[in-house]
């Protein structure tokens, strides 16, 4: 009998990026290079865990702008071909490694992958991978969880609350269009919660909410279990809190499983390391070097030197140290069974793209640490948060602390001298939002259009990853281009809606340009 409970929390988001104006957009590979290396690795593992009969539990959120994305039919296209251009790639690298015993076998790793991955995108799933979350959800072993409709942060949007029930309904609204059911959980964006959030949880029927250690730790009364079993807000909602020890252990870089030598290393690509006319086909059209996914080198040390990679060396150390993380949380539960009382859990929660994409072997760990919880020991039990709360029903109510996640816990990566200028935009673009939402009742077909527009346009400027993106100092111009891009054409469409005289052609444009929730009603914005 076990004596308690890991939770391993994925939390899988992309901001949206669709420039139908382009033929290829470089920013619009940050999809494309998730669902190789990331999502289609992913559902490979569950599959591989279902094949084999391992009973394993899971939870991940697919943000609605990532579900948005990956059902797409442009989207879908264009990585198809981008999935082309790396097999001709891997194609190439084959003939030009032949007889290189160091980097012949990673040429045919690559081809392989590549081949593998259009066979499960194209044939299997027929370019829709909500399909595959959705059939392992069925078996019980995920359970998927929501977040805010564009991933805007927001303790910094509850001065207009009906903009913070509007990022929660859209999302609930695009999670049941998309995967055919309610959400029952969400993260929320940048684990970001201020106190009365949880109301508008509730009202959509949502159970629990993931938040970092302090948002818990710091709440009041101080919670009688710490981190390891959940607690109620005042709504009935259930917050659970991040294990530090735990999460430690995988995402840092420095301390942590990914930093081992052996592992593949992110930073050594072909696209930087061949010669130019030879890689050139396969950049962008503007000539600027960039990642292809093809990386032949592994960690080896802090020095510019590195050895080539050994995937059959990645694979032991993956496994020892899947080992070595289930045989801690084995010691972490016999320990806090005792002091408890009661079966804790222990929550892991983890960007999901750090798993295959930064750590190329990361689901192979996830993998390997599922298949040992299931057959190597009797302590630990994985399980979903929703599981928990029906095994535990009763927790102590307490009221969690304004927090976040991310440098210093208090949304200082969001509100910052490198971005705070966008928020007295994205303010008073809420206010004309809320007043037009309150005001426009009966509204013509074209005006109802521009409305909704005018929603997913505010949406769209909300995405906290903009702000995140200008504080980070990595693609700055692009995020305060699609800031100001947005806001500009919720302006255009707020002043001809005002004026009386809408512009069906901007109207038009905007709407092929930034056309995800087709069945969003502005009216999310009226006031109560």
């Amino acid at each position: 009998m076990e004596k308690g409970y890991l939770s391993i929390v994925l939390h899988a988001h992309l901001p949206y990026v669709r420039h139908p104006e382009h033929e290829r957009f470089l920013e619009e590979e940050w999809l494309y290079e998730a669902i190789t290396e990331t999502y289609v690795p992913l559902i490979r593992a569950y599959q591989n865990l279902l094949n084999d009969g391992v009973d394993f539990r899971v939870t991940m959120s697919l943000t609605p702008t990532l579900l948005s994305m990956l059902t797409d039919p442009l989207l879908q296209a264009r990585y198809v071909k981008h999935l082309e251009r790396l097999i001709e790639l891997s194609e190439k690298e084959l003939h030009r490694t032949r007889g290189d015993e160091r980097f012949a076998p990673l040429a045919r790793m690559y081809h392989r992958l590549f081949t593998e991955t259009r066979s499960i995108f194209c044939d299997r799933y027929h370019r829709d991978l909500t399909r595959a979350f959705r059939e392992i959800a069925d078996t019980g072993k995920l359970e998927i969880i929501t977040c805010g409709a564009t991933h805007g942060f927001l303790p910094l949007m509850q001065v207009h609350p009906e903009a913070v029930r509007a990022q929660i309904k859209a999302a609930a609204a695009t999670h049941h269009r998309i995967l055919g059911r309610r959400p029952r959980g969400i993260w929320l964006p940048e684990c970001g919660y201020y106190p009365g959030v949880d109301e508008f949880l509730k009202e959509e029927g949502i159970k629990f909410f993931i938040v970092d250690t302090h948002g818990v730790l710091f709440g009041s009364p101080r919670p009688k279990y710490g981190v390891f079993a959940p607690v109620y807000a005042r709504t009935g909602v259930a917050a659970f809190a991040r294990d530090v020890e735990s999460s430690k252990s995988v995402w840092s870089a420095e301390e942590g499983y990914p930093g081992d030598y052996h592992y593949r290393e992110f930073y050594r690509d072909i696209g930087y390391d061949l010669d130019y006319d030879y890689i050139r086909p396969y950049l962008h059209p503007d000539g600027t070097r960039t990642n292809t996914g093809l990386k032949y080198y592994r960690i080896t040390g802090s020095t510019p030197h590195k050895e080539p990679y050994d995937p059959d060396a990645a694979r032991h150390k993956a496994a020892e140290h899947a080992g070595n993380f289930m045989f801690n949380r084995e010691k972490q539960v016999e320990h806090l069974e005792g002091l408890m009382g009661r079966k804790p859990i222990i929550v892991s929660p983890y960007d999901a793209e750090l798993y295959g994409h930064w750590w190329f072997e990361g689901p192979m760990w996830l993998e390997y640490l599922f298949r040992k919880i299931h057959y190597d020991q009797q302590t630990v039990k994985t399980i979903t948060p929703i599981e928990y709360l029906e095994r535990y029903p009763c927790n102590q109510v307490i009221t969690p602390s304004m927090s976040s996640w991310g440098y210093n816990g208090y949304a200082e990566v969001w509100l910052n001298g490198s971005n705070d200028w966008i928020y007295r935009h994205l303010h008073k673009a809420a206010e004309r939002m809320i007043d037009s939402a309150n005001r426009w009742r009966e509204p013509s077909p074209l005006e109802r259009r521009a409305l909704n527009q005018m929603a997913r346009e505010l949406l769209l400027a909300q995405s906290s990853d903009w702000a995140f993106i200008m504080k980070t100092g990595t693609h700055t111009s692009y995020a305060a281009k699609r800031t100001k891009e947005h806001l500009e054409r919720f302006e255009k469409l707020w002043s001809s809606l005002s004026s009386g005289g809408v512009d069906a052609v901007a109207l038009e444009s905007a709407e092929s340009r930034d056309n995800l929730f087709p069945d969003i009603d502005y009216r999310i914005y009226a006031s109560r």
